[in-house]
């Protein structure tokens, strides 16, 4: 028998919406230690919105939200919606993951800063501290944003599309991080992407979101894989195949989808 673990934080027959207007409704979903869980659909297809259900920054419409107890959270946000402008270097923007945690009228200690240089340099960004936030490339900047999240000292990392914007090697860059971060042992990942090519290779479990649809969909990584769980977010025959050791998703005509080798 398979001894029951508490999840760090969970939805449960949930309404999410705005306004009091459910988009989505029967949301059960639940985070345990140590997952690794993609939110993937169509751009403005909810994602966020779940994710910041899922947080309790957005109250929901009606069911659940069960927090345990508490839990250590660190946020990455979209890239595009951080300043590049800010006037920060990148350690200053990483020690901003350690204001949350310090109250009232405290400012950052040696531990404080201590956090911060191995969060930098857990994401390789050590070397950047001093370097203004604004000079940084797109993956710098992300690896900065993420250094911020784990100056936390998170049991619940979750990212919102961190990976929007880059070129395919940045991309895999990114997710390699992730994966070696997930690796590392007791972080939970929870992330938003609308390209399901590139967490299908790291992600354990995936979650199908799209409003339009009134579609939300959670399961392991092999059963999300499937090709009719695949039809149900896409709308068309889609095939998994493995190439190189890595999954590729691509749609097919016809029904040739549910005959296709899956990885």
């Amino acid at each position: 028998m398979t001894a029951y673990v508490s999840p760090l934080v969970a939805l449960e027959r949930a309404a999410i919406g705005y306004g009091g207007r459910a988009l989505l409704e029967g949301v059960d979903l639940a985070v345990a230690p140590g997952a690794f869980l993609a939110l993937v659909g169509p751009n403005g297809g909810g994602k966020t919105t779940v994710i910041r259900s899922l947080l309790g920054a957005l109250p929901l419409v009606g069911g659940h939200l069960v927090r345990p107890r508490p839990v250590r959270v660190g946020y990455v946000p979209q890239r595009e919606h951080v300043d590049p402008v800010w006037p920060f270097t990148a350690g200053e923007v990483a020690l901003m993951g350690r204001i949350p945690g310090l109250g009232p009228w405290r400012r950052p200690g040696a531990a404080d800063r201590d956090a911060v240089r191995r969060a930098m340099a857990t994401v390789g960004v050590e070397h950047l501290a001093d370097a203004p936030y604004g000079e940084l490339s797109g993956g710098q900047r992300q690896r900065t944003l993420i250094a911020r999240a784990l100056a936390a000292e998170p049991e619940l990392l979750v990212l919102d599309e961190p990976t929007n914007g880059m070129d395919p090697a940045a991309e895999l860059a990114t997710m390699d991080l992730l994966e070696e971060l997930h690796r590392g042992g007791g972080l939970a990942i929870v992330m938003v992407s609308h390209r399901l090519e590139a967490v299908a290779n790291y992600a354990r479990a995936l979650a199908f979101v799209d409003k339009d649809q009134r579609l939300f969909r959670v399961g392991l990584l092999e059963a999300m894989l499937r090709p009719e769980a695949l039809g149900a977010l896409y709308g068309r025959p889609v095939a998994v195949r493995e190439v190189d050791g890595r999954r590729v998703v691509y749609p097919v005509n016809g029904r040739a989808g549910e005959h296709g080798r899956r990885a």
